[in-house]
C-alpha cells in the first residue's frame, strides 16, 4: 500500500484563499482611507447635509418671527380699530343727544305757556328718541380699554332719557289752572326744576368721566380717535331755578300769581331796559361794536325801569354772553323790589371770564313779572369786543 513506501506521496496543492480583513472591534467605526476616493465623498456628504440642516432650521426660525410679528400687528391693528370704533360711536350718540333731543326739547319747553295742551305728547316724543339713544349705546361693542368711559356713558344716558320721562308725566300737573290746584303744580314744578339737575349731573359725567376716560385709553394706546363733542345737554342754569321753570309753564304757584311772583294786583305790570354799560364804558346797541377790557371781573351794570304802576318783587335781570359755538356764559342778579314808576342799577357780574380777542352777543333782559303783557322794551342786544 502506498502509505507502506519510503517517500510520502505529496498533497495536491490547495486553491489560494483571500487575506483575512482584521477584525473591527464592537462599536468602532471603521477608519475610512485618508484622500480621496469614496471615503471623501462620503465626508462631503455628510457637510452638505449639515449645511441643508442649518438652513432649514434658519428658514423655520425665521418663518416663525415672522408669523408671530404677523399676528402681533394684526392683532394690534384690530385692538386700534376697536378704540377708533368706540370713539366713533360714543362721538356719534352724544352728538344726537344734543342736537336732536336737548335743542328741540328746550325750545319746545320754552315755549310750553302757549302750548300747554299739547306739550306732554311734544315732550314724550323726546323720551322715546333718550330712551332709543340708550338701546342703541348699549349695544355698542366695547373694548376692554374702554370699559370706565362705558359705564360712565350709559350712566349719562340713563339720567337724561329718565329725566324727560319723570318732566313729561309732570307737565300736566304743573300746568293746572286753579287755585284748588295751586298746591300739586308747585310740588310738579319743584320736580321738574329737579330733573333738570339731572341734565346737569349728566354734563358733568359726560365731561368730567366719559372723555377723559376715553382720551386716556387713546392715549395709552397711541391711537388718534374721533373728535369727541361738547355733548351739553342743559342749555342754561336758570333751568335750575324753580321760579323760572314756573315762569316758562305758566304754572299757578301756591303763594299766588304765576311764575316768580304772587297774583299781580290791579294795574300796569313790567319793566324795561334803559341802558347798559361795562365799569364806565357805555354801550351802544347792536349794530355797533364795543371794546370792553376783560381784565378782572367782568360787571354789567344794568339800567332797568318799572314802568307800571305797582312795585315789583324779585326781580331777576340776566346777562347772557354767546361768541361763536363756545358754550354761553350766563348771569342772573336778582332785585328783591323794584318802585313803581322808578329807576333802578342792577349789578350783574359774570362768574366767568369772556372770550377775549372776538366779537360776541351780549343780551342783556328783565325777565317778565305777572302781569306784565308788554314785553317788547324787556331786552337789548349788544356786539361786544373783550380785549385783555
Amino acid at each position: 500500500m502506498s502509505f507502506f513506501d519510503d517517500e510520502p506521496t505529496r498533497a495536491a496543492p490547495r486553491a489560494s484563499r483571500p487575506a483575512a480583513r482584521p477584525r473591527t472591534p464592537a462599536g468602532a467605526r471603521p477608519r475610512r482611507p485618508a484622500g480621496g476616493g469614496s471615503g471623501g465623498s462620503r465626508s462631503a456628504d455628510d457637510q452638505t447635509l449639515l449645511i441643508r440642516r442649518l438652513v432649514a432650521g434658519g428658514i423655520g426660525v425665521l418663518v416663525l418671527v415672522l408669523l408671530v410679528v404677523g399676528i402681533n400687528g394684526c392683532l394690534n391693528s384690530r385692538t386700534d380699530r376697536a378704540l377708533r370704533d368706540y370713539t366713533r360711536n360714543v362721538a356719534s350718540v352724544m352728538a344726537t343727544s344734543q342736537s336732536d333731543v336737548a335743542t328741540p326739547l328746550f325750545q319746545l319747553l320754552n315755549s310750553g305757556a302757549d302750548n300747554p295742551g299739547d306739550l306732554q305728547a311734544s315732550v314724550s316724543q323726546y323720551r322715546v328718541a333718550a330712551e332709543e339713544e340708550v338701546k342703541q349705546a348699549s349695544g355698542f361693542s366695547v373694548p376692554d380699554q374702554m370699559t370706565r368711559a362705558q359705564s360712565a356713558l350709559m350712566l349719562v344716558l340713563h339720567l337724561r332719557a329718565t329725566a324727560i320721562a319723570k318732566i313729561a308725566d309732570r307737565i300736566p300737573v304743573a300746568q293746572a289752572t286753579g287755585r284748588d290746584n295751586a298746591q300739586n303744580a308747585e310740588r310738579a314744578v319743584r320736580e321738574i326744576a329737579g330733573q333738570m339737575r339731572a341734565f346737569d349731573a349728566s354734563d358733568v359725567i359726560y365731561s368730567q368721566r366719559t372723555v377723559p376716560y376715553i382720551q386716556e385709553a387713546l392715549k395709552s394706546a397711541n391711537v388718534s380717535g374721533a373728535a369727541l363733542p361738547a355733548g351739553q345737554f342743559l342749555p342754561d342754569v336758570r333751568w335750575l331755578n324753580v321760579d323760572d321753570v314756573a315762569g316758562v309753564l305758566g304754572s299757578v304757584r301756591a303763594s299766588g300769581g304765576t311764575g316768580a311772583n304772587p297774583q299781580p294786583a290791579p294795574g300796569l305790570h313790567g319793566h324795561g331796559v334803559i341802558g347798559v354799560s361795562v365799569g364806565s364804558t357805555p354801550l351802544s346797541p347792536q349794530p355797533a361794536i364795543n371794546r370792553v377790557s376783560a381784565s378782572g371781573t367782568v360787571t354789567f351794570n344794568v339800567k332797568i325801569a318799572n314802568q307800571g304802576d305797582n312795585n315789583e318783587q324779585d326781580v331777576k335781570v340776566r346777562v347772557t354772553v354767546k361768541a361763536g359755538t363756545a358754550k354761553p356764559i350766563t348771569a342772573t342778579k336778582t332785585v328783591t323790589q323794584t318802585k313803581a314808576k322808578s329807576e333802578a342799577t342792577v349789578a350783574v357780574p359774570l362768574t366767568t371770564t369772556p372770550p377775549r380777542g372776538t366779537s360776541a352777543v351780549v343780551t342783556v333782559e328783565v325777565l317778565k313779572v305777572p302781569g306784565e303783557k308788554n314785553l317788547t322794551n324787556n331786552k337789548m342786544t349788544y356786539t361786544v369786543l373783550f380785549q385783555p
